[in-house]
């Protein structure tokens, strides 16, 4: 192991700090170079801790100025400080006050954790574990405890002073340019919630009326220019306030809410008790800059970090190990927000497209791990697609299973249960057990067990007893560290749908559960018997995606076709449209082109002709439903000796018969979706700028015309939704006006940081030979900065996921590029960097010269002189075996 690569951190080691603390009180002096921070922290022993054990904080390159303990400087023999510790040899029995005095360089810290400074503003970002670069601190989750800060800096260098909690006074200081302010919060709080901001920041403002009457002042910090741009995030943020008060009966309880956007950040946002720090990509919109896209991120990411004030803040995670318990239980909460601020059958679609493109591949690869890992080397890295997105599947199926009213009182009771603790998910789970009176041990195996469950299917119609027997098995395949699987708890959402397209009833059923239309599975093979149905039923499984598995039923084709027509839900609708798609596509890829059964294909294209004609269907829906599984989705079918060359290759064949089968239905819709009046993120007009979007990419893919009307879409549009879809289609189809929409796209939005981004993702992601040049090429561009990580996602991270045959060339280049990148990054950003290596996920199922290629480069990362603990962890747990 390499020296500053990081030890194993194991849950069954699990201790808790020797010393409690009671209270913070946190000063800032704050300059570009030499922030001095001094931090009065009130210690108390633990009951079982004895006398004289030593006081051990945490710290991350930090430098002590000052240290006193109840008021009296320490002498150099009664304590030891590090950079990276800071330990007190023999502290006073009974509570005590110990003041730490810390210098830090702000200026300096382009790892973005900690205090760092983003254009000209003081920022900090200390979940996981930034606080401890701030000073030396119990920097860890379960340690709660009630902050007071007081932030001092120059009136004309940061006239804005913001922290957690309450304002409490502010004022000049006499003689000085420098000016104060204290805030309080009087909720304790991990170290990890500390949050302050200092700079020269424009502000919007507005109130929010609690159910209880209280008067919310509500405020958006931005820099300036930019607050025209903040309507739709305050909009957002009062309809979230409000949802989460009739949904869940919690309301807000400090008296002022504030978000900070900032250019430069490693998150999306952060939920800092009071004081939300964004990522400014999701909060600044409108409708020239934002897509339809951006407005939903918005939308969901405000109302994500504003959950948090109870999944996650009021009711916080014991350890790291329990992060899903914040995290997947608040993207629950806000999957059903904006399901229901917007289409819910579109938003399902669209939450289990992420999680199949993200983390189905996380399970399948060499970083699976589970819902609550048992151990981590860097905590960093576990902020993935298994804690979030599998994470909210499970709370989800607990709602599935048990029912809204069970769910409902089950949730009641963890919040009254748990308010100001700091949580496990056995805590999460006792709950549901208590109020709903269930079993739910078995359930729990869903957070320790890795990898995607697979389900296998079995049916039997008999006629002469009107018996319908389903067999169900279920399995899950072994993933590192962990082999042999038990059977878990499934919820099976269902339908027997008849002949005459409804659900067809039955007098009783037998072999297994069955609440309501919900099997649930618990054993790993179940028969269950439905007698009394009228007709042979063609079984709709799964329905709403009610749990995160893979469903293998070798239904007919002709039954297949029959649910993309005929299933009353939604959800099965569209994912038996994409199962017909998907086998197309898997058997071109395998055996070429040719080999897709032409009758089938023909039905494939019937099936969207009348989609798109289907005017009784949200256009949204339409979009969804007429998407061919993407390049990564045949990938990840596929699992094995993966070429990316011959997915592409017959995508763009069946794509080209389906476009050529529905072309006048397809130009019909196309122009049918044109919309009059002015601009509405709303979902119905983006619903149909989706749509739209969709039919110009198809009506581009046999039409000679096809420059021409997307030239036209261009420059017609009149926002930026139509303006980049279109611009989408002229660069990746190489289109001989795609260079000089791309430099009208440019001068256009030359001063806006965010729509770059745009322009940069368009073109790193077109999937022609010399992409990886071109990327390259826009490095040197000036526009490109490599300190900004919303910039290195947008070329480099958008190049290595979304463009998949020129990411895995054969040659190996892209994958030699990407290595050189992350060792580069990671000397300013570890984090940053360890999320583009996280792009080789899937590599030992690429085929044989691809995976060797892969593999060289991946030991070049793992062989480079200095790597930080960050990077060391991804590239050593994507190398293991097994």
């Amino acid at each position: 192991m390499r020296p500053d690569a990081a030890q194993p951190v194991r849950l069954e080691d699990y201790l808790p700090t020797a010393y409690a603390i009671e209270t913070v009180h946190l000063d800032f002096r704050l300059t570009a170079n030499a922030t001095r921070v001094i931090a009065r922290t009130c210690f108390a022993p633990r009951e079982s801790t004895a006398p004289g054990t030593p006081l051990v904080l945490d710290g991350d390159e930090l430098t002590l100025t000052g240290l006193s303990l109840n008021g009296a400087a320490l002498a150099g023999d009664a304590f030891e400080a590090t950079p990276g510790k800071l330990v007190v040899h023999a502290p006073p029995a009974g509570g005590f006050t110990l003041e730490v005095t810390t210098q830090i360089d702000p200026e300096a810290n382009t790892k973005l954790m900690g205090l760092f400074r983003s254009n000209g503003a003081y920022c900090t970002q200390c979940e996981a574990e930034g606080f401890r670069r701030i000073t030396y601190f119990h920097d860890r989750p379960d340690v709660l405890a009630v902050y007071t800060t007081r932030l001092e800096a120059r009136k004309s260098d940061a006239p804005v002073l913001l922290a957690n909690g309450n304002p409490v006074s502010s004022g000049d200081i006499d003689g000085t340019d420098r000016h104060f302010a204290v805030w309080h919060d009087p909720f304790p709080k991990p170290a990890y919630l500390f949050a302050m901001v200092a700079g020269d920041l424009a502000c919007v403002s507005d109130t929010f009326t609690t159910m209880s009457g209280r008067a919310v002042d509500l405020r958006i910090y931005v820099e300036h220019g930019n607050e025209d741009r903040c309507d739709y995030a305050m909009d957002a943020l009062k309809r979230s306030m409000r949802w989460d008060e009739t949904a869940f009966g919690r309301e807000y309880d400090l008296d002022i809410f504030v978000i900070v956007a900032v250019s430069d950040f490693n998150m999306g946002a952060m939920e800092n008790k009071g004081l939300n720090i964004f990522n400014d990509k999701y909060v600044l919109a409108n409708p020239q800059t934002a897509t339809d896209q951006d407005y939903a991120h918005i939308e969901g990411i405000i109302a994500h970090e504003y959950f948090h004030n109870w999944t996650g803040n009021r009711i916080t995670c014991r350890d790291w190990f329990q992060l899903c318990l914040k995290e997947g239980l608040t993207v629950f909460r806000d999957q059903e927000f904006s399901a229901d601020q917007r289409s819910a059958p579109v938003k399902r679609i669209a939450d289990v497209r992420l999680l199949k493109s993200h983390q189905f591949p996380e399970d399948a690869g060499p970083l699976a791990h589970p819902v609550r890992p048992k151990i981590y080397h860097q905590i960093n890295n576990f902020y993935t697609a298994t804690v979030y997105e599998k994470g909210a599947e499970l709370v989800r199926m607990l709602k599935t299973w048990l029912g809204e009213a069970d769910f409902r009182k089950s949730m009641d009771l963890y919040f009254e249960r748990h308010d100001g603790d700091a949580a496990t998910i056995e805590d999460f789970l006792a709950c549901f057990r208590d109020a709903a009176g269930i079993d739910i041990s078995q359930f729990s195996l869903w957070y320790d067990q890795a990898g995607t469950p697979a389900l296998k299917v079995g049916d039997r119609w008999d006629e002469a007893t009107g018996t319908y027997t389903l067999d169900i098995e279920q399995s899950c395949p072994p993933t590192p560290g962990q082999d042999a699987k038990l059977p878990m708890t499934i919820p099976i959402r269902f339908g027997l749908v008849g002949p005459n397209g409804h659900d067809l009833a039955w007098q009783s059923v037998s072999g297994g559960e069955v609440r309501g239309d919900v099997i649930v599975l618990t054993d790993k093979t179940q028969r269950l018997s439905f007698t009394g149905v009228g007709a042979r039923p063609v079984p709709s499984l799964l329905r709403g995606f009610s749990a995160p598995v893979t469903l293998n039923h070798d239904l007919p084709h002709a039954d297949r076709v029959f649910l993309a027509r005929h299933d009353g839900d939604t959800f099965n609708r569209w994912q038996a449209v994409q199962t017909i798609a998907m086998e197309l596509l898997t058997v071109g890829t395998r055996a070429g082109k040719a080999a897709m059964p032409s009758v089938d294909v023909a039905d494939l294209a019937a099936l969207m002709d009348e989609i798109a004609a289907d005017t009784g269907l949200e256009p949204a829906y339409r979009a969804l439903v007429l998407q061919l599984p993407g390049d990564a989705d045949v990938a990840r079918e596929i699992a094995t000796d993966v070429d990316p060359d011959a997915i592409a290759s017959a995508r763009k064949a069946l794509a080209s018969a389906v476009a050529r089968a529905c072309a006048a239905t397809f130009e019909r819709a196309y122009a049918e979706q044109a919309i009059d009046g002015p601009y509405s993120p709303d979902a119905a007009h983006a619903g149909r700028r989706a749509l739209s979007a969709v039919l110009l990419d198809y009506l581009a893919e046999n039409d000679a015309a096809h420059s021409a009307r997307s030239m036209n879409h261009y420059e017609t549009a009149d926002n930026m939704t139509d303006r980049l879809a279109a611009l989408k289609v002229l660069v990746h189809r190489g289109d001989s006006k795609a260079d000089a929409a791309l430099e009208d796209f440019f001068q256009r939005h030359s001063d806006n940081a965010l729509v770059l981004d745009k322009w940069f993702t368009v073109q790193a992601t077109a999937p022609f030979d010399g992409a990886l040049d071109r990327v390259k090429t826009l490095m040197r561009h000036p526009a490109f900065s490599f300190t900004n990580p919303n910039r290195v996602r947008a070329l480099i991270s958008a190049f290595a996921t979304g463009n998949q045959t020129q990411f895995n060339r054969a040659d190996g280049a892209g994958y030699d590029f990407l290595a050189a990148t992350v060792l580069e990054l990671d000397k300013r950003n570890p984090q940053v960097a360890a999320r583009l290596l996280s792009a080789f996920r899937s590599w030992r199922a690429l085929e044989l010269n691809r995976r060797g290629k892969a593999e060289a480069a991946l030991r070049r990362v793992e062989n480079a002189e200095t790597l930080s603990s960050d990077v060391q962890d991804i590239v050593a747990r994507s190398l293991q075996q097994g």
